[in-house]
């Protein structure tokens, strides 16, 4: 695969897990708007964009066919983690821009930020980490 088809592949599968997490967010809001049902709209919604980001990356990305119970649950939770640390970045980029310029326009201009970075940060780690072939013949 070539580096643009990587870059559109990649961001392609990005979009589409947002899309994935904003309208299960929404879907779950259709219950309600109080803070219990925030916090569970966006619980669910971070796990399915997860979900469906990590299935994509597995297969078009790093070309993972390895099947079984206990790889797909060791790739699942490495890839988890790796998420966690690019979640932190896409938050802390966002929360500083809102922070300094206090605008929505600046807030998502530093989200859009924090999600490239968080993205191509994630890219890295899950390359040298999750998806190796060391980590397949490691099973």
């Amino acid at each position: 695969m070539t580096l643009h088809q990587l870059l559109v592949r990649y961001s392609a599968f990005a979009a589409a897990a947002t899309a994935v997490n904003l309208a299960t967010q929404r879907a779950v809001l259709q219950l309600g708007e109080t803070g219990a049902h925030f916090t569970a709209a966006m619980a669910a919604g971070t796990l399915a964009g997860l979900v469906v980001k990590y299935l994509l990356d597995k297969r078009w990305i790093f070309f993972d066919q390895q099947g079984g119970l206990k790889h797909q649950g060791r790739t699942f939770l490495l890839y988890s983690v790796m998420g966690v640390a690019t979640t932190a970045v896409f938050w802390i980029t966002e929360t500083l821009f809102w922070l300094t310029w206090g605008t929505d326009a600046a807030r998502e201009a530093g989200a859009i930020l924090g999600l490239v970075i968080g993205y191509t940060v994630k890219y890295q780690l899950d390359r040298q980490f999750v998806f190796t072939r060391r980590a397949r013949e490691a099973e």
